[in-house]
């Protein structure tokens, strides 16, 4: 397929799957979570993305089922439309055009309206509550201008504000206030709180949600506590009860679908469970791994779910266990190892929680799994030392895995390191430790690259790592294997420097025969096989950012990126430079599968993308205002087929992908496709997708989908329309089974009938006749008055190329005779 669109940049994958509070449908087997400006509908059951609702052009702000139709579900977003969707078939219903942007969106079964959160206009922080009335309309498309305002000045977050009762009243809170508003009779109610009581507390209201059967509301608080609400339609005689287990800010709220139940999460990333009735008796599911953003629970109170800050869903049963867990892009403080892909399980592999990898699908856009680096407990406060993940890389075939570890938190002039080598295990199918090396470095490790090998029979491993303490060390695996066991480790095989500069970078040719370590302002080139210095680069002067050898056609050439804004290209082979460009480029990211570098610049508040061949310094392709933020890490990685690309300028795209990490840690791509062309095979997999399963009967009826028809259009007979229409498997699918002759009888003409003619012999005026004689058989239903057709083929009772296979005269007789006979007699047995 050839593409002629411009290339874009999209946001491939990772969007928070948290950042709204998931909504599960009526039957409780599937969850809806806002991803972006998509909606992704997951199973319950599988954890797999059933649905992908696209459709929106902005941020998904809120959703919620249609009260009138559970399989419907409304979605706001900042494009200022609301949409109504089938999600069980990922269809659109109605587009509602409100013209606003909208935060939150709430729905009451007792009204047409709907209630959103918008902003006064675009500049102002201030934010109100109104109500839209949709209207009735057989159009997809319609306008929906009737608004009314409910609350003026509330906050932005939908967690602050609830409907209650089945839309008698909605609540909201900000700051020390309550808002409580009747719909019916349109009074309100507002209650307020001290700042601060005498035992230091902090009443600023969090969140807000109302029981579903009484004139109840709870509140959380920043200092953890939760209050219940109570005679809240009169100001004189309202109440409230107070309940604390958290030690800092309740995060949500939610009541069971029967109100016997208060669920509460905060940091502590403990699930609490109070009864309505017995207040102070609570219930624990602890340790789920992150601190807790949103709570839900389904219709018929079957499960639960967590949303958690590092992009995780925790489905929970009515017993209060794990079921099942989805996850997203893991998104923590910063990605200190970069993006790296990991060829064997072909997927990213970056930072997760503190001291983990996380393998993360591109095709899936989920989380394959984590991989623990560190083992050690993770403690959320804030001071604590402890040990992270600062580097990774994975050897040419993805068996063999280098991290680096460093204690955070401690004084900048002390470094505690440990570098640790792991060995995939086939019969885990996960990473084993099988080397840890404690201070392998006196100082910071800045790079840890594994060499190419350059003999594929050898199995010789070499990594080498660099360090600020002045040192480059190559590590070599060797047999170590005694009378207990057979094993292999790592140890050191050769350390250098020069002139002990910080050694601040590493890399290794396409062919592993040179080795380039970057200290400071010069680049050291030294012969893979002896370890001796070869030469040294050092023009123009700077501080050097990024290093990498050309691949292919061009892996005589080395390049750099210096901190004065130039990128520099030196051939091997003459040790002279070839070019230099004035260029700030922060990334030197180069194509396993091509020629092709790519370069990002941060100039004026705007990332650039250049494309080039070190062969030219002219750019092969520019990308500018790629993003408004930096980009933090970059790699290519292989498309498992390769697309046809009409113009030259988009070759860089053929081979491989260009994925890149914003630093709000956004996954982005380009793509030639325009967004309805990325739509297509999803929308064709929904069209060819078929609910029932293949069965052999369903396949001897012909619903199978005929692929080989498509291919050799010709072979029209043979289809299984034909099949269909035989009288033998009438005889054996619509005959009720107590009344069917013996197998001993049928079995021959059944085989018989799917049997294929070597010649045909037929005429098209005997399959005239044949037809003929057909239609006089139905209008007699008792005589048979067809002759079979005389032929020498004992095949020719088979299928022909012309007619259907029938049953000769004594054949027919017999089955008729057998159809006529009375079993009833069976069924008493």
């Amino acid at each position: 397929m050839v593409y002629k669109d411009q290339i874009r940049v999209i946001q491939f994958g990772g969007s928070r799957i948290t950042y709204r509070r998931p909504v599960f449908s009526a039957d409780a087997k599937y969850l809806l979570c806002v991803s972006g400006d998509v909606i992704k509908v997951y199973s319950t059951s599988t954890e797999e993305c059933f649905h992908v609702l696209h459709g929106h052009k902005g941020l998904v702000t809120g959703m919620g089922l249609n009260p009138k139709n559970p399989l419907q579900l409304y979605s706001c977003s900042l494009d200022g439309t609301v949409k109504l969707w089938d999600f069980m078939d990922g269809v659109l219903i109605k587009n509602f055009l409100i013209g606003l942007k909208m935060f939150g969106f709430y729905t009451t079964p007792r009204e047409d309206s709907v209630y959103v959160i918008t902003s006064n206009n675009e500049t102002s922080e201030t934010f109100q509550l109104v109500s839209v009335n949709l209207p009735k309309s057989t159009e997809q498309e319609s306008e929906a201008k009737e608004v009314a305002l409910i609350f003026d000045d509330i906050s932005q977050s939908p967690k602050c504000t609830a409907v209650g009762r089945d839309g008698e009243y909605i609540a909201t809170v900000k700051g020390l206030c309550l808002l409580v508003y009747y719909l019916r009779n349109k009074k309100y109610f507002r209650f307020s709180l001290s700042a601060t009581s005498k035992k230091g507390a902090n009443n600023i209201f969090t969140v807000v949600t109302c029981h579903p059967g009484e004139d109840c509301i709870a509140t959380g608080h920043k200092d953890g506590k939760i209050r219940l609400w109570r005679k809240f339609n009169c100001r004189k005689e309202y109440t409230y009860s107070t309940l604390h287990w958290h030690h800092d800010t309740v995060a949500d709220l939610i009541f069971s679908v029967e109100g016997t139940i208060l669920f509460s999460g905060g940091v502590e990333s403990v699930l609490v469970q109070w009864s309505y009735s017995m207040e102070h008796q609570q219930e624990y599911l602890p340790r789920l791994g992150a601190a807790i953003e949103h709570i839900s629970t389904s219709s018929d109170g079957s499960l639960h779910c967590t949303s958690h800050i590092d992009n995780q869903i925790t489905i929970i049963d009515a017993g209060l266990k794990v079921s099942r867990i989805i996850q997203g892009l893991l998104k923590g403080n910063k990605v200190k190892t970069g993006l790296l892909f990991d060829s064997r399980s072909k997927s990213l592999v970056l930072n997760g929680k503190p001291g983990h990898l996380q393998f993360y699908s591109l095709h899936d856009d989920k989380q394959l799994y984590n991989l623990d680096i560190v083992q050690q407990e993770f403690v959320n406060q804030f001071g604590l030392q402890y040990m992270d993940l600062v580097k990774a890389a994975f050897s040419s075939t993805g068996f063999w895995l280098a991290t680096v570890e460093e204690l955070q938190g401690k004084k900048k002039d002390t470094v505690e390191v440990l570098m640790k080598l792991w060995e995939f295990s086939e019969e885990l199918q996960s990473f084993v430790l099988n080397t840890t090396v404690n201070s392998p470095h006196e100082d910071q490790i800045t790079s840890i690259n594994f060499q190419n090998s350059c003999d594929p029979e050898k199995d010789v491993l070499t990594l080498v790592s660099t360090g600020n303490d002045g040192l480059f060390k190559v590590w070599v695996v060797r047999d170590i294997s005694d009378i207990y066991r057979k094993c292999r480790g790592w140890s050191c095989d050769f350390v250098g420097s020069y002139h002990r500069y910080k050694a601040t970078d590493s890399c290794f040719s396409e062919d592993g025969s040179l080795l380039a370590v970057s200290f400071e302002e010069i680049i050291a080139i030294w012969e893979s096989s002896t370890w001796h210095l070869k030469h040294t680069f050092c023009q123009p002067p700077g501080k050097i950012r990024s290093i990498c050898f050309g691949k292919m056609s061009s892996s005589k050439y080395f390049l750099a990126s210096t901190d004065n804004g130039y990128i520099c290209c030196w051939d091997l082979i003459t040790c002279a430079l070839v070019w230099k460009a004035q260029l700030d480029a922060d990334i030197l990211q180069p194509d396993s599968l091509s020629e092709n570098i790519a370069a990002f610049a941060f100039v004026s508040g705007k990332s650039n993308l250049f494309i080039f061949d070190p062969a030219d310094p002219v750019p092969l392709y520019v990308h500018p205002d790629v993003c408004q933020s930096n980009v933090e890490c970059a790699v290519f990685v292989p498309r498992d087929v390769p697309e046809m690309l009409l113009s030259k300028s988009h070759q860089w795209l053929t081979r491989s992908q260009l994925y890149f990490l914003l630093d709000t840690q956004d996954l982005m791509t380009f793509s030639t496709k325009s967004p309805e062309e990325r739509l297509k095979p999803f929308i064709k997999q929904l069209e060819l997708e078929d609910i029932s399963p293949f069965t052999p009967f369903c396949t001897l009826l012909g619903n199978k989908r005929q692929q080989k028809q498509d291919k050799e259009p010709q072979k029209t007979t043979l289809d299984s329309g034909k099949m269909q229409d035989s009288s033998e498997v009438k005889e054996l699918l619509y005959t009720p089974a107590h009344v069917l002759p013996p197998s001993s009888i049928l079995c021959t003409l059944f085989v018989n009938a799917l049997l294929i003619s070597k010649q045909c012999k037929c005429t098209d005026k005997v399959s005239k006749d044949v037809e003929m004689k057909s239609e006089k058989e139905d209008e007699d239903p008792v005589e048979y008055v067809h002759e079979p057709t005389e032929s020498n083929d004992p095949m020719s009772t088979g299928f022909s190329h012309t007619a259907p296979f029938k049953l000769n005269l004594s054949q027919e007789k017999k089955l008729r005779r057998i159809r006529k006979t009375d079993f009833s007699w069976v069924s008493d047995l």
